[in-house]
């Protein structure tokens, strides 16, 4: 009876090692799991202080807008005979981090439209040098957003993280005035609401 005993409470022992193991090697890996898989915190520490949203603010919405930008060669404003590239408008998808597509972003005027419909226009306040070949930074105050949904009191938006953009290298002369040409960019645009 001793032995029965002594055998049974090995095997509870054992059996009570080989579960406690599973459960901390399963809550090991989900730990590191969910880690690893959440993104980092967005931060703007490493921006210029003139594009920083003010304290108040927290970020609401963080997307990535792949597309282009439509210049067109005209007369310089002000220098009779010049001509330069001018800035026609935006048209870009605006992706979540996971990549599935949110919204748009089109001008003019510059608009930020959500899927569900609500959108919004905004003042510019700041830009600031972000490498050569890219747009700027930028922040710029929302307007009221039209329709209700994910634009809804929407604070403030940053663009960060910029490729390309820029007007394009090709000569903009008189025997060209009016042609068009597209470049490529892509942005982080973040979207902050009040705290």
């Amino acid at each position: 009876m001793n032995t029965t005993l002594t055998l049974s409470s090995r095997t509870l022992a054992i059996a009570g090692a080989v579960t406690a193991a599973a459960l901390l090697t399963a809550c090991g890996s989900m730990s590191s799991s969910s880690s690893s898989s959440r993104a980092p915190m967005y931060s703007q520490d490493s921006l210029p202080d003139t594009i920083k949203v003010p304290a108040g603010n927290k970020v609401a919405m963080e997307t990535v807008g792949v597309g282009e930008i439509t210049y067109e060669c005209r007369d310089k404003a002000n220098a009779p005979g010049q001509t330069e590239w001018f800035f026609v408008g935006p048209k870009a998808v605006l992706n979540d981090r996971s990549g599935k597509q949110v919204g748009t972003y089109y001008g003019p005027p510059a608009t930020w439209e959500s899927q569900d419909g609500s959108k919004l226009t905004a003042t510019q306040l700041a830009v600031a040098p972000s490498g050569t070949g890219n747009l700027p930074y930028q922040l710029v105050k929302a307007n009221p957003a039209m329709g209700s949904g994910a634009m809804t009191g929407v604070t403030y938006i940053q663009r960060v993280a910029l490729k390309g953009g820029v007007a394009p290298a090709a000569a903009c002369t008189a025997t060209n005035k009016g042609e068009r040409q597209i470049v490529k960019y892509q942005a982080d645009y973040i979207f902050w609401k009040a705290a």
